[in-house]
């Protein structure tokens, strides 16, 4: 996604990527929503099945720009406490190496 294989811009930070899920068919795959200032900030939103969601209500969309807002205005040391507190979870990027 930060090299722009997005699936679509919904505004306000929000980015939306489809998966495909193996043996799922056409219908079968996956969407994913992340918030990103779209230089080092991804915050995973929401990820859902297209079998059992087409589309985001305009009433779910409002709410997720809304929580995009507050996490990409969140500084270093709010995003600290916040995964100190466990009100987020990072996930690392980068795979480790074998020792």
């Amino acid at each position: 996604m930060r090299a722009g294989l997005i699936d679509a811009d919904l505004g306000n930070g929000l980015l939306k990527k489809r998966i495909t899920i193996p043996g799922g068919g056409k219908r079968g795959g996956a969407r994913v929503i992340v918030a990103t200032q779209r230089v080092d900030r991804w915050f995973f939103l929401i990820g859902f099945l297209k079998n059992q969601k087409a589309n985001l209500r305009q009433s779910e969309l409002a709410s997720l720009k809304s929580w995009a807002a507050e996490l990409l205005a969140l500084n270093e040391q709010q995003l600290d406490s916040a995964r100190y507190e466990g009100r987020l979870h990072e996930i690392d990027h980068h795979p480790s190496t074998p020792h």
